[in-house]
């Protein structure tokens, strides 16, 4: 009797969480097939697109006031995820930046994570970050600058420590996966690691 009475309340929680789930999706600006979110978690839903397949973890803050926040297909969330898709106007002299309404283009950038992306528990994303197709960002990072494809990066300020796969692989990866039109070059993949081994350099 002990084990089953918070068995049952753990069932009804589960069945109640994708009851409310359900009632939510259509709040999203749109959404693909296949997601699953914490529906006690915060979300600016008008202003968050999500495509197929995607997880968000458990307690996600998503907030993008007047930019947007655009989550590609088969993307990975770990529990806590923050996305903050805007900033305060702080350049006006002579008022309280509470009292301050205006805002500035820099202020409200749209958030871009692209398809095949695991994020970190924890990891807080800020405005005008794109983080490129099958990038993982470790737990605790702060995200404050665009992670670049197949990237692996971690910190706080986030710094890419290294790829997935050297070019070879992530062609041969991406031919498995991928139409032919959408595959990166290796001209791109290149620039991308050559940049990286150069910062390291330094």
């Amino acid at each position: 009797m002990k084990r089953l009475l918070p068995l049952t309340h753990l069932y009804l929680r589960r069945i109640i969480d994708r009851v409310a789930m359900y009632i939510y999706m259509p709040l999203f600006a749109t959404h693909g097939k296949n997601i699953l979110f914490d529906p006690w978690g915060d979300y600016s839903f008008r202003n968050i697109s999500i495509g197929n397949d995607v997880t968000l973890g458990t307690k996600p803050i998503l907030l993008a006031a007047e930019s947007k926040i655009v989550i590609g297909n088969k993307v990975m969330f770990g529990p806590e995820v923050c996305i903050v898709a805007g900033n305060h106007n702080i350049s006006e002299v002579g008022s309280f930046m509470f009292d301050v309404h205006k805002k500035i283009p820099e202020d409200d950038q749209d958030v871009i994570i692209e398809d095949d992306v695991w994020i970190g528990s924890r990891v807080l994303i800020l405005t005008g970050v794109t983080i490129g197709r099958g990038a993982v960002v470790g737990a605790g990072a702060v995200v404050s600058r665009s992670i670049p494809p197949y990237a692996i990066a971690v910190g706080n300020p986030v710094r890419v420590v290294k790829f997935r796969w050297d070019v070879e692989t992530i062609l041969l990866h991406e031919k498995s996966i991928y139409p032919e039109k959408e595959r990166f070059t290796r001209e791109r993949l290149q620039k991308d690691q050559e940049i990286l081994y150069q910062i390291c350099q330094n």
